[in-house]
């Protein structure tokens, strides 16, 4: 069958992957936009945008924005690769239905 690339296990699996890491990365996305005190181990910030800045808490909120970003953009590739693990689904079924 043209365009199968994975089988019906494995499809399944990237259908529960993705839907896990779209909850996940989107509420952590949330988080990192709304500046959770809880997730400052995550932020890559340095000494120079503490000290070397006139205004730090801005600087470190613009680097909580960045990671919230990176989240959503990483959520958005886990809904890519979940539409295409549906995809394979559908056509290890309707392979399924052919050989039958």
């Amino acid at each position: 069958m043209r365009g199968l690339i994975c089988g019906p296990k494995l499809a399944a699996c990237g259908i529960v992957l993705s839907t896990w890491g779209v909850i996940m990365l989107a509420m952590l996305g949330i988080f990192f936009t709304t500046h959770s005190a809880v997730l400052i181990e995550d932020v890559p910030f340095t000494d120079e945008d503490i000290h070397q800045d006139m205004n730090p808490p801005q600087r470190i909120y613009a680097l909580y924005k960045q990671v919230g970003y990176n989240c959503f953009i990483a959520a958005a590739f886990y809904i890519l690769f979940g539409f295409f693990s549906c995809c394979q689904m559908k056509l290890n079924k309707r392979k399924e239905y052919l050989v039958h």
